[in-house]
């Protein structure tokens, strides 16, 4: 007689059964591994991105590197603004809560084949994301840059222009290994006095920020002149031609001769700096009547900044002056000066008025100038024949008082050339005078007897002024 009993492993309806069930439970847990475990607790949060960037389902978020969690959905979403962004909603691992709230979100690519991941990079604030909070989009920073971004980057007038310049650098560092070399042990130096400079532009007190920020106005400010600076680099290689004519010796001697000078004022500077404490001190007093003067603080500045270099270069002008001021003194001192003086006194009083008659002449008129230059003209230009103050004939007009021989009165016709033109005092500019230039600019009235000031104000230029 057969027993019964025998358990389960002796009947094989329930073998195929439990096999089957264990087959489908590892088969769900499989698909559903990058969704996560089912029944294991998470902390869900919801992220705002500009793009999702060819995210899909499943992919993993990681956390400093460390999958924590993986994209549950993926949506569009509408803002206020009217601008669209992409919801994500992630299903992460219950310890990496709470996230806080600076922390920032980047889709980054997994491999160069197109599998992305969310990278989130802890922040340090107290407050933190609650379970099915939303990140919004502001911390969606720096902005993702995709592969193909990059590589577009490289275009056909891209890669032609590196090959240049590797061909460039190639030819250019072929056979000057030693050359460069001896400019690398060169840069020692140069690299011990950066140190000090690099610590003097890092100090918060240089303010090189503002410095930068500045520079960035002033360009804003004269890039409606761009043309106006693109004419002067033009004109400025004219003016580097021109000193490359004198570079040796003349400029070449003056930086030979720079480094002396430089050594002596490193040696001065030192001494100074009691000169320099003492005008600290002394502008530190001044505080309350410069604030008094707050309209005008910085004109002040600058020309405090333009003193100080100036206070530098006293000491040593002091000292070349020494002997002038001692013959000054000396001068200054002889009996006869005052009398001298009193004369050149009396002189310059009388020749004011006749100065200032005189002045216009020339400041505004440039008669003086234009005499020099036609009497040069008249006495070296001409033609074969000879210069024009030697071969020129000017033939008088006919009629009867005319110009080439004594009158009884100033010529006044009847024949339409025998007519005088003269303005024996024309009008310059000068004090009673009305601010023309009359001489040469006077209209010619033919047929008519033209003596003394025309009517009207005429040019109040010549040639030559402005």
């Amino acid at each position: 007689m057969k027993s019964r009993g025998g358990g389960i492993a002796g009947n094989p309806v329930l073998i195929g059964a439990a096999t089957t069930l264990v087959v489908l439970v590892a088969v769900f847990l499989a698909y559903n591994a990058n969704q996560g475990l089912p029944f294991v607790p998470t902390y869900e949060l919801k992220v705002e991105l500009p793009s999702a960037a060819n995210l899909v389902r499943g992919n993993e978020v990681r956390i400093g590197g460390s999958r924590v969690g993986t994209v549950d959905t993926i949506e569009a979403r509408r803002l206020e603004d009217g601008t669209s962004v992409a919801l994500l909603s992630l299903k992460l691992e219950r310890d990496a809560g709470p996230l806080p709230k600076d922390s920032t979100v980047l889709v980054r690519p997994k491999s160069a084949l197109g599998l992305k991941y969310v990278e989130i990079t802890r922040g340090r604030s107290r407050d933190g994301y609650r379970n099915g909070d939303t990140v919004p989009v502001a911390a969606a920073k720096p902005a993702a840059v995709e592969f193909d971004e990059f590589t577009n980057m490289f275009d056909d007038e891209t890669r032609e222009a590196m090959r240049t310049n590797l061909e460039g650098f190639g030819e250019a560092f072929a056979g000057r290994g030693e050359s460069i070399n001896t400019a690398i042990g060169a840069f020692r130096p140069l690299l011990r006095d950066v140190i000090p400079v690099a610590r003097n532009l890092a100090d918060p007190d240089t303010n090189l920020r503002r410095f930068i920020g500045e520079l960035s106005d002033a360009a804003t400010i004269v890039a409606p002149a761009a043309e106006t600076q693109a004419e002067l680099f033009v004109n400025l290689d004219a003016t580097f031609a021109a000193l490359r004519e004198v570079a040796r010796p003349y400029i070449q001697d003056s930086i030979t001769g720079g480094r002396p000078a430089l050594d002596a004022a490193i040696r001065s500077f030192p001494v100074q700096r009691p000169f320099l404490a003492n005008t600290e001190g002394l502008f530190r007093e001044l505080r309350p009547g410069v604030r008094a003067l707050a309209r005008n603080a910085d004109d002040l500045a600058v020309a405090f900044e333009v003193g100080q270099v100036t206070l530098r270069r006293t000491p040593d002008l002091n000292r070349r002056l020494e002997s002038l001021l001692a013959e000054l003194q000396t001068f200054a001192e002889d009996p006869m000066v005052p009398r001298g003086l009193d004369g050149l006194t009396d002189i310059v009083s009388t020749l004011n008025p006749t100065l200032q008659h005189l002045a216009p002449v020339q400041t505004r008129c440039n008669y003086v100038t234009l005499w020099f230059r036609n009497v040069s003209s008249l006495l070296s230009e001409g033609d074969k024949n000879g210069t024009w103050q030697r071969f020129i004939i000017i033939a008088t007009p006919s009629g009867p008082n005319n110009e080439g021989g004594p009158s009884q009165h100033p010529a006044n016709g009847p024949n339409r050339e025998n007519y005088l033109h003269t303005n024996p005092y024309p009008n310059t500019g000068s004090p009673g005078q009305s601010k023309e230039c009359e001489a040469a600019n006077e209209p010619f009235v033919a047929g008519r007897q033209a003596i003394g000031n025309p009517a009207g104000t005429q040019s109040a230029t010549t040639e030559g002024t402005p």
